[in-house]
């Protein structure tokens, strides 16, 4: 059973308001943030005229789909790109990260990553894990390459640079952390490696994984030299509204072979449709700036939580954030699991399932996700998930409202402390 509202401990409730009070300078800044990126927003839709007509449900082939064309136009407007995909039939960020891999590279090119080994489920697109004969990148002839970051956690341009050839067709940059223990990448960061790799290898293409990152700064990859990103809507973009989907954006001339991989060769983009309809995407895309924010403090708000529980955390509540990504190291399976189980009990949605590790497909590691969400497996909802491994690290992501947020990170404390897993403060 989840754990009743009433039943949160003032013990537990003083906490997270010491914490909440050492928060606000950080709150400010988010909340200057959310404003930027909603004016940038407002002024796409303004700009493509949006109206009732642009949401409108379509059939078939979906020929002259103004709703699904006018929001891939704003997409790119917002992202600062040439052009951009937009679709419900991409089905989650790998499927994107996919799509972008298989319709840039041919065989006998090579991919080089350049932030470490990337997120657990792109391990089979690529081939280094799987059943051979699968379809895999390997599969089809194309190399793979990766370059570690620094201890610091930061990208080694001389390395990425060594490591590259005239073969080299495509650097990833994974922006977030995955299910890594190390700081998600800067924008700053992004720009001066895609900076580099262009002056030594102009016909690379420098394509980053950008879910979880959407709307925490006030600039995106592609308006500072990347060629391509991809994520999900189920994640930043999509506001907590688009009920699935994915979405590309970059050079024009990449999204068009990407559109072949995703219908075919001589049809592209020019089909797809969506008897829903699109308002969801509108509306989330609109929400979105406002959502993330909400979602980054609450991601500020338990970072600071455990660490004045002693917990190990990353990033600290006032360092610089670069995804809606909180990782809080337990060393403890017991503990890891409790934290997540309370952030299922403290859902809007099946709050009664108490989740438990499982061989999740796509990952190599059993996995235990809190996921009590509107919109299944949304993680711009309030949700954690981990595999278990050592050292038991935590992912918490997400808050469609901060209020939430901070009701689920007060019931992990509680749960943990009523199990007895930590001690009276």
């Amino acid at each position: 059973m989840g754990i009743p509202m009433r039943n949160i401990s003032q013990e537990v409730t003083c906490l997270v308001d010491q914490a909440e009070a050492d928060c606000q300078a950080v709150f400010q800044k988010i909340d200057r943030m959310e404003r930027i990126n909603t004016r940038k927003v407002l002024s796409a839709f303004q700009k493509y005229r949006v109206s009732a007509r642009h949401f409108a449900g379509t059939t078939g082939y979906g020929y002259d789909d103004i709703g699904r064309d006018t929001l891939s136009n704003i997409f790119a407007e917002v992202l600062g790109c040439e052009a951009a995909l937009v679709r419900p039939q991409i089905v989650s960020g790998t499927h994107a990260l996919a799509l972008c891999l298989y319709g840039v590279l041919r065989p006998g090119d090579n991919m080089l990553s350049a932030a470490g080994k990337p997120y657990d489920t792109l391990e089979e697109v690529i081939g280094l894990a799987g059943t051979p004969g699968a379809g895999s990148l390997k599969d089809y002839g194309i190399g793979y390459r990766q370059v570690e970051l620094t201890p610091q956690g930061e990208m080694d341009i001389e390395a990425i640079l060594a490591a590259m050839d005239e073969h080299t067709r495509l650097v990833l940059i994974q922006r977030s952390r995955g299910y890594d223990w190390r700081p998600s990448l800067s924008i700053h960061q992004i720009e001066q490696a895609a900076g580099a790799i262009h002056a030594a290898y102009p016909d690379a293409c420098v394509m980053v994984d950008n879910c979880y990152g959407e709307f925490t700064d006030e600039k995106e990859p592609t308006q500072l030299g990347a060629d391509l990103m991809a994520g999900s809507l189920i994640k930043n973009l999509g506001g907590g509204l688009a009920p699935t989907g994915g979405y590309i954006a970059g050079r024009a001339d990449l999204i068009e072979k990407i559109s072949y991989r995703l219908t075919s060769p001589g049809i592209g983009a020019e089909v797809g449709s969506n008897a829903a309809g699109y308002q969801p995407y509108y509306q989330g895309l609109f929400m979105a700036p406002h959502v993330v924010a909400q979602a980054i403090k609450t991601a500020v708000l338990a970072s600071r939580v455990f660490e004045k529980l002693g917990f190990p955390v990353n990033p600290a509540y006032d360092e610089p954030r670069n995804d809606i990504i909180q990782a809080i190291r337990f060393e403890d399976a017991d503990k890891l699991i409790a934290c997540i189980q309370a952030i299922q009990m403290a859902s809007p949605v099946d709050s009664e399932a108490l989740p438990e590790p499982w061989a999740m497909p796509g990952y190599q590691d059993q996995v235990i996700m809190a996921a009590g969400t509107f919109v299944a497996g949304a993680s711009i909802e309030l949700s954690a998930d981990a595999p278990i491994r050592p050292p038991y690290v935590a992912y918490l992501q997400g808050g469609l409202t901060y209020a939430h947020g901070r009701t689920g990170v007060e019931c992990a404390v509680e749960h943990l402390l009523e199990k007895g897993l930590i001690g009276g403060f």
